[in-house]
């Protein structure tokens, strides 16, 4: 048994909240309670955070801003540590440094602001620095391993460390942090000089493309599934006659196949539900096997 009193005391100063619904964070609107739902400000009330977790043998995971996440409604044990509060971005020359929690969309825009180019791909990704350098997150041609400089993480142990990003062995949605554990906490961006039009010029039209194709009046989690081989998913799902199908809350979007969302109150197992009802019909019928681009965590829910 965790002994709170303890942990108030040690953790004392750190924003923790207790039982706290993840539904309220999470870019799909659906996930059951965190045990310990923590918002460090700095890369010390992180360490301390890890640090006590380990000792106490608390299990403990980071949600970034949950943009590529579905929560299971049974929830999280643990600390969920999210970094809604590192979002500071710096420049320095001709590298950006981001922390962690800062915003994809807010660092291009940065990057805008200083002339700087090569960044402007990432305009339009949910989400933030840390996801996406877990995930090597990409769009429109380009992808994050192409501008990263270093990383810096701290290690499952709660030690400080800094990555080149050829440690990093970058490939397809993949990086090597996701086999050792750390977090991302700040990130360098190395751009290149800029005509300033010319990228705003850029950012506009990739905004544009993407609000004309994505459905962002309704929450969902980006794309669901990872592109197979030689077929585009969404037309798969589209082919198949799944578009608009709904289960639950969760329905296929109306405006791109390849999307869930959330268009009344759904629940992640409705979600999941229509994540394997695809599954099976485009097994079924294509033979191609879906596998998902989302991350899925956390527990099922008990029945009582």
């Amino acid at each position: 048994m965790v002994n709170i009193e303890l942990l108030k005391s040690e953790l004392a100063g750190i924003d923790i909240r207790f039982d706290e619904p993840l539904k309220r964070y999470t870019y799909t609107k659906v996930g059951g309670p965190a045990d310990y739902l923590a918002f460090p400000r700095n890369r010390y009330e992180l360490v301390r955070l890890v640090k006590f977790a380990n000792r106490e043998q608390i299990p403990w995971m980071v949600l970034g801003n949950a943009s590529n996440i579905i929560v299971r409604d049974g929830g999280i044990r643990g600390f969920v540590i999210m970094f809604d509060q590192l979002h500071t971005i710096m420049v320095n020359g001709y590298t950006i440094e981001a922390e962690a929690g800062a915003k994809l969309i807010d660092t291009t825009h940065v990057a805008l602001h200083h002339s700087l180019t090569g960044f402007e791909f990432a305009c339009g990704i949910p989400g933030s620095v840390g996801g996406a350098i877990y995930m090597n997150a990409g769009a429109y041609g380009g992808e994050v391993s192409e501008v990263v400089e270093y990383v810096e993480v701290i290690t499952p142990e709660g030690h400080l460390k800094t990555y080149s990003a050829e440690e990093l062995e970058f490939s397809y949605r993949h990086s090597f942090i996701q086999n050792t554990g750390d977090l991302v906490i700040e990130v360098g961006f190395q751009l290149d000089k800029g005509n300033q039009e010319e990228i705003d010029e850029k950012i506009a039209e990739l905004t544009h493309l993407r609000q004309s194709k994505q459905p962002l009046e309704y929450p969902s989690c980006g794309s669901v599934f990872k592109r197979p081989e030689g077929y585009f998913t969404g037309k798969l799902i589209q082919d198949a006659g799944l578009q608009g199908y709904q289960i639950g809350g969760a329905q296929v979007s109306k405006k791109h196949a390849g999307f869930i969302v959330n268009i009344d109150n759904a629940t992640a197992t409705d979600y999941m539900d229509l994540i394997r009802h695809i599954q099976k019909v485009i097994l079924e019928k294509d033979g191609v096997s879906l596998e998902p681009e989302v991350r899925i965590i956390g527990e099922e829910p008990t029945s009582h």
